[in-house]
């Protein structure tokens, strides 16, 4: 099967986008995290859609130049951005105005989001991103509820005095670090799946593959692919020397993206999840301490210490 399937498969600069990921059903487990980055990818570009559009008030012209603009820089050249240009271009042929705007707010999916979610728990692996965007897509189903609540839980009063192109440069390096973040989680569940498995996966081949022909098609899978080919052992993509410094270069817009968000009542699940993981990640001391002392307090669950090796417990209530 290999010439016909590298005969139809999408050609890009470095060969076809197809390869042999593995034994035992691997091909699958790479294209449903494919589909989990996507939905993370999806969630991302809609909370700064939303941001855009609420905070910097961003019109449907405005809106496509900005994601036009976008769509021709190194960090976020995709396949999603491009599309969302077009989609801010198009009107609604019965009342004139964009077509975006009339379509209701409730998302669906087919569930491969959900199935990489369930499989990073059953793994171990965090990927709140992609979590987040799955969450995001169910809290959208609450459209009913939501049109109720609204009038009883207001929120804040609007943003004012907001500088519309320090807006557009923050959400774009937002987007980027939060990007960066979501495909550190998809290819850390797939490095643990490999090894699990035994599927012998190629990270960066798997990224390369992705480069045409599918839905995350990105210039910076040419990144990703790079790392991976540098450092095949590379533990988190966030270790990449050049995602590294382009997080460590951005994370004060992306901060301030996110204090924005939250100032002004606005729901960024996404853009927080993969700030959390960022932070989480890079903090020597994380609070987990206090978890294992509760369990072992009501559970007798036991614990280690940081000073000397062995498992031990305390009768928390003897003195």
């Amino acid at each position: 099967m290999e010439p016909i399937l590298t005969k139809i498969a999408a050609q890009v600069d470095d060969g076809p986008c197809v390869t042999y990921v593995g034994p035992g059903g691997a091909g699958h487990y790479v294209k449903m995290v494919h589909n989990g980055i996507e939905y993370g990818d999806m969630q991302l570009i809609a909370e700064a859609y939303d941001l855009l559009k609420t905070v910097g008030g961003l019109n449907h012209t405005e809106l496509q130049e900005v994601f036009t603009q976008w769509n021709t820089t190194d960090e976020l050249n995709s396949y999603l951005v491009e599309i969302t240009a077009d989609v801010f271009k198009r009107l609604d042929p019965e009342t004139g105005g964009p077509l975006v705007e009339v379509i209701m707010d409730a998302a669906g999916q087919k569930g491969t989001g959900r199935w990489t979610v369930m499989e990073a728990l059953e793994m171990g692996v965090a990927i709140p991103t992609i979590t987040a965007a799955v969450n995001a897509r169910i809290m959208s189903g609450y459209k009913t509820e939501r049109v109720a609540a609204a009038p009883q839980l207001p929120g804040p009063a609007p943003l004012t005095g907001i500088d519309r192109q320090q807006l557009i440069d923050q959400v774009r390096d937002a987007l980027y670090c939060s990007k960066i973040c979501s495909y550190a989680q998809g290819m850390a569940l797939l490095a643990a799946a490999s090894r699990t498995y035994d599927y012998n996966l190629d990270l960066g081949e798997c990224a390369r593959i992705w480069k045409g022909g599918c839905i995350i098609r990105a210039g910076f899978l040419n990144k990703i692919k790079k790392a991976f080919s540098d450092d095949p052992n590379l533990a988190n993509l966030l270790l990449a020397p050049e995602f590294r410094q382009t997080v460590l270069d951005r994370q004060t817009a992306w901060r301030e993206v996110i204090m924005m968000a939250a100032k002004g009542g606005i729901a960024v699940p996404a853009f927080s999840a993969s700030l959390d993981y960022f932070d989480s990640y890079r903090r020597v001391q994380l609070p987990q301490n206090l978890t294992q002392a509760q369990r072992d307090y009501f559970g007798a669950h036991t614990y280690e210490r940081i000073d000397r090796p062995g498992t031990f417990h305390t009768e928390w209530m003897a003195d």
